[in-house]
């Protein structure tokens, strides 16, 4: 694949997630949108199950990057986001998947919208068996998956914060939408998947970096 020739760099983060990575992958590396378009760019957060091997099989289809030690989901975006050639990228977690359009319809909308820096589509929650649960929004809950951004714009407002172990996605959209403006794609492109393993089900890791959020931002908590 020639490089010059690159327009999208999708990064998927993943961490112990052998059950999911596969079916994760399958579903972007066989986009609507001209492979030679895309790359995928894959960061094992030092994985300890079979998560690697699940990673080879894929072969030269995918760029993988091994973390030496487990440094944390932003620190492995910002990994992705330095490797990569596109002039946008989007983010995949590792047990996610997404529509066979997912890349083509976000990038022909910011492409289409000159106005816009960055596009976030819906999503659907599903189960372990992909059953759908529930549609969501990406304005009335957005997640840090589904955008699609100027790859320039995130380097310009410093990557991702690595200190937040959780909440990596609203402090970066704090800093965003400060600077730049984000469209909203109303199809629901993402899939999120929902089991015992989200991170985000820690109640009181959570809560610390609620406040860690509000105080950086200075944020009310009324």
């Amino acid at each position: 694949m020639r490089k010059s020739k690159i327009k999208l760099s999708v990064i998927i983060t993943t961490y112990n997630e052998e059950l999911y990575v596969g079916r994760c992958i399958r579903s972007i590396i066989s986009q609507s949108l001209a492979s030679d378009l895309y790359e995928v760019i894959v960061v094992d957060d030092a994985s300890t199950d079979k998560t690697p091997y699940a990673l080879e099989l894929f072969g030269e289809s995918i760029k993988v990057f091994k973390n030496p030690v487990n440094l944390g989901l932003p620190a492995s975006i910002n990994r992705g986001i330095q490797s990569a050639h596109g002039h946008y990228f989007v983010r995949l977690d590792g047990d996610d998947y997404v529509n066979f359009n997912y890349l083509n319809f976000l990038l022909m909308f910011l492409e289409s919208n000159e106005n816009l820096d960055a596009v976030a589509c819906d999503y659907f929650i599903v189960d372990d068996n992909e059953n759908v649960l529930k549609r969501c929004s990406a304005i009335e809950q957005p997640i840090g998956c589904g955008i699609i951004f100027n790859r320039a714009h995130i380097l310009d407002l410093g990557l991702y914060d690595d200190s937040f172990l959780r909440n990596e996605e609203r402090d970066l959209r704090l800093r965003f939408d400060r600077k730049y403006t984000m469209g909203h794609l109303a199809l629901p492109l993402y899939r999120y998947r929902k089991h015992v393993k989200n991170i985000t089900n820690d109640t009181d890791v959570m809560s610390k970096y609620d406040l860690k959020l509000r105080s950086k931002h200075q944020i009310n908590s009324d």
